[in-house]
This record gives C-alpha cells, structure tokens and sequence, in this order.
C-alpha cells in the first residue's frame, strides 16, 4: 500500500532518541518471531512488519515525485529524502501492524546492493533500534529480498527452482537451490532491463518511471510493428545497451520525434524486445537445468506484458509459474522482513560494525 507521510527530518541519532525510551530487553523466540523489515536501497523508503510469514503491514514511502524532473535517481536527493521519511515509515508500519516497538522480537534491513547513501539510512535506523531494544538483527540481501518475496504469497514454490530477479538495477536468472544458495545461470552485461525501459522513456519524452508509462501506452499499440534487435540470443547472458541505441538511432533518422499515432507501436515493440529475451533466456534456463519452477520477481515483474508473455511460455513449456502480487514486484520491506525472519530462526546474526555495501551478487552469500 503507497501511502503519503508527513515528512520531518531527523538524524539517525535523533531517530535513536524516538525509540531508546522504548526500549525493553527481549528475548527473540524460535517461533512466532515478530520481525521489523526495513529497505532503503533505492529511492523508496519502506518499512513491514511479518509473522511467521503473514505481512501485518507494509508501508512504502516514494520518491517519484523528486526523482522525476530528472528522469532517474538522484543518490543526494534520494539519501535526504531517506534521512526525512525513515522514522515516520517505521511508526506508520508498527501502528497499522497493530504492535508496539516493544512487541518486534528481530529487525531485518537491507545492507546491499543499492545506492551506499540510501542503504545507510535504514541500517542506522536498524542498529539504533537493535541495540535500544537489546534484541538481534540481520543485513540481507536486496536480491534475496526480491526472492523471497513468493513465499508470502499463498502459492508458492518448493526448492529448487529457477529465478529471473528483473529490476532497474538488475537482471539475473539463478538457480534456487535453498535459502542463501545460489547458482547465478545469466546476467546482464550492460544495462539491467529496467534501465533499459527508463532511458528508452527518456529519449522519447516520456516521462519516469519509464517502465510503467512504456507499459501503459504499449496497450494499444502493435509489438511487431518495429524490429528492435534482440541481443545475445544464444547465450544465457543479456544486454540492452544495443537496444537503447537501436531506438536513438532511429530516433534521429526520424528527426527526434514520433507522432502520437506511432507512439503506441514504437512502446509496445520496444517493450517486446525485452520482454522476448526475459522469458526465452529464463525458461531455457529452466529446461538446461531440469527445473519446472520458475519464479519471476523484481520492479520489472510488475509489468503487464512481461506477466502475460510469461504464462504463455510456462503453459507451453509444462512449467509452474510464481510471480508475486506487483506490490511485492516493486521495492519493499516485507520481503526484507521475510528472509530476515528465515535467517533469524536459523540463528544468524550481525554485530553493530555491519556496514552497507553497493555490491553484493547472490553467489557470494553463505
């Protein structure tokens, strides 16, 4: 749920002080675990709060408004709008949960990847909490977040299985076999898929976020009516940088402009060029690797056609399809929270020297 919060600005020490008169010595139970999940890696601030895998709430704060008369992220802007919205996010989360500070028995926060000025905001607002209410916390992975995010759904998939996680800032297939065991299958070389959609919105004026205003005009227009290349099509990696060119170039040769009619049919077979290599790459990934599963999840999950094109390739492949509700899709602390209380209830915890990190692949996790 998108929600509009009155802003203050409060410094991680100061967001110390709001929550040190709570605090109370608990001690975090093996079962029915209370967990606080926060994400600030990008540009929305988000806060949930999970029990035994049912979300209680889940608040997420945006940055569009900020961000969009530059047609991307701004880090500065996104920090200090991090800085703004974390304490008040993190009330807002507890109340519509119905549990008081005291009542969180584990925090999960995500350390890595992302914008380190961004990641550090909601680590602070962590370790502040973790130490005033003596209880444990994690740092996970904003990937694994991404992932993690089926299993608080109803329907979800049993190990192992293949994962496409497709983002702004990343695109990879993995082979799932467990929590915290990854194979990487492909990746990206260049841009992540959601870049692409951005940058494309850019040169042709459309506004950010670009993948959602691609996604909408692409309805009425004809995927086919364009040929937009589709790179490496017989390898298990991606690339969208030729892609993006592919439409400047044309972009000049037209004079810098589409009319209004050409419009829908330049989106909607820009948007099938990556929506193509996505499924094609991801559920051959599958067949190599003897899986029937395929998990779809990332920012990009959420668009429409990607969805679509999908459950076409799984019927016709024989394979079970899981793709989260889209505002699990987009960046939020209830799937931070989710794998945070999967590590929690494995014993693992982090000491208050943790630090962000801007990079973090999935096949380094142990």
């Amino acid at each position: 749920m998108l929600i509009q919060v009155k802003l203050i600005y409060k410094t991680p020490a100061l967001l110390y002080k709001d929550f040190r008169f709570l605090a109370k010595k608990i001690i975090c139970q093996e079962d029915n675990l209370i967990v606080l999940g926060i994400e600030s890696s990008c540009d929305e601030t988000a806060a949930a709060v999970v029990k035994e895998g049912k979300i209680l709430s889940n608040v997420i704060a945006s940055q569009i408004k900020e961000h969009s008369p530059y047609g991307g992220v701004v880090p500065e802007i996104a920090s200090r709008k991090h800085l703004e919205a974390v304490s008040p996010v993190i009330k807002q989360a507890l109340s519509e949960a119905g549990v008081k500070l005291k009542d969180i028995e584990g925090i999960s926060v995500t350390r890595g990847p992302g914008l380190v000025g961004s990641l550090l905001i909601g680590l602070s607002a962590a370790k502040a909490m973790a130490w005033a209410l003596d209880i444990p916390f994690v740092g996970v992975n904003h990937l694994e977040g991404h992932i993690a995010a089926i299993f608080l759904t109803d329907r979800t998939p049993s190990f192992p299985f293949v994962a496409l996680v497709v983002s702004g800032g990343h695109t990879s297939i993995y082979l799932v076999k467990g929590f915290q065991s990854f194979s990487l299958l492909g990746q990206t070389r260049d841009d992540a898929a959601g870049e692409a959609f951005d940058k494309a919105a850019k040169l042709l004026n459309l506004g950010y976020p670009g993948g959602v205003v691609i996604d909408k005009l692409a309805k009425s227009g004809n995927p086919r009516a364009y040929a937009f290349p589709r790179a490496m099509k017989d390898l298990p990696d991606f690339s969208f940088s030729g892609l993006k060119t592919s439409l400047l170039v044309m972009l000049k040769k037209r004079g810098c402009n589409f009319s209004s009619e050409e419009m829908p049919d330049v989106a909607a077979s820009y948007q099938e060029a990556i929506v193509d290599v996505l499924v094609e790459k991801t559920t051959r990934a599958a067949k190599e690797n003897s899986v029937g599963q395929v998990v779809v999840c990332g920012g990009v999950a959420s668009n429409s056609r990607l969805r679509e094109q999908f459950a076409r390739a799984a019927a016709s492949e024989n394979l079970s399809l899981f793709i989260p509700p889209m505002i699990l899709c987009t960046d939020n602390a209830a799937m931070v929270a989710a794998i945070g209380e999967i590590l929690l209830k494995s014993g693992r915890r982090d000491g208050l020297d943790l630090n962000a990190v801007s990079r973090w692949p999935l096949s380094a996790q142990k």
